[in-house]
């Protein structure tokens, strides 16, 4: 009677049919117990709920609503309760979001705060170069530029195409492992820009030398292939080149600017 959420319409009949059809009033008070305590009935009223379920077992001994008022006799009791409870606990999780919410905000001010700082000591170092050298972590995919002992900018890389172990012959597709310079730079390349570093050095070329092969050389830290720049440091996803360090544009530029010839470039395994 009440699905289409006309709850006091409903109760109004039911007490129609208490004074009208006394033997079916054990039904209606039962259902009227039920409306009364119904979730979506944004009039509910617990006490009434529970005087209806009341009536039904004092009145009505052998009625077969009894059993199902006594279980909602149980049931409403308790339901006061679980509402404190349940309105206490939405209280707290509104409260502690809004507490994140704010943490959130403090968050994002302070990572703009951090950028900001970023980019004003990158600024002065592009004024005032000044690398140590050029670290690269082949594990962990990235290079950094180190100056007076401290991180000054990190990349993702790419690197060989077979990135594990060093680089010992011509085509084997593997990033070098040791120490190098930059010692010349190509501003017209087929990757952007691109800086060549001393590969090989004395030991690779002794290694090489046992191994009966050529060491191969050319290898550049540089950006993306022309006609790519695009893809951006979505290029990271894989390691692509012959043997070179691949970052994107924009970022080759940078390092470009701050890295003069003679720069030391360390490559790690």
């Amino acid at each position: 009677m009440f699905n289409q959420g006309s709850y006091q319409a409903s109760l109004s009949k039911y007490e129609q049919i208490i004074d009208q059809q006394p033997a079916a009033g054990d039904r209606a008070l039962f259902e009227m117990g039920i409306v009364y305590s119904y979730p979506k009935n944004e009039r509910k009223d617990y006490q009434k709920s529970l005087e209806c379920f009341q009536r039904v077992i004092k009145d009505y001994p052998g009625s077969h609503y009894r059993q199902n008022s006594q279980t909602m006799v149980s049931y409403i009791n308790n339901v006061p309760v679980k509402d404190t409870t349940i309105a206490t606990q939405q209280t707290r999780i509104e409260t502690l979001q809004r507490e994140i919410t704010g943490k959130e905000d403090e968050i994002a001010t302070l990572r703009e705060k951090i950028e900001a700082l970023e980019k004003n000591v990158f600024a002065y170092a592009i004024r005032k170069p000044s690398l140590d050298k050029i670290l690269i972590d082949k594990q962990a995919r990235r290079m950094m530029l180190i100056s007076q002992g401290s991180v000054l900018k990190t990349y993702k890389i790419a690197l060989g195409g077979d990135p594990i172990g060093p680089k010992e012959r011509q085509g084997d597709n593997k990033t070098p492992e040791g120490t190098y310079t930059i010692d010349a730079r190509n501003r017209d390349s087929r990757y952007h820009r691109a800086l060549h570093i001393s590969y090989p050095n004395e030991r690779d070329r002794k290694r090489a030398r046992e191994l009966g092969v050529s060491p191969g050389g050319n290898i550049m830290i540089h950006g993306i292939k022309n006609g790519f720049s695009w893809v951006g440091d979505a290029h990271t996803g894989v390691d692509w080149t012959k043997g070179c360090i691949a970052v994107t544009d924009e970022e080759i530029e940078e390092i470009d600017m701050l890295a003069p010839n003679g720069t030391i470039v360390e490559i790690r395994p």
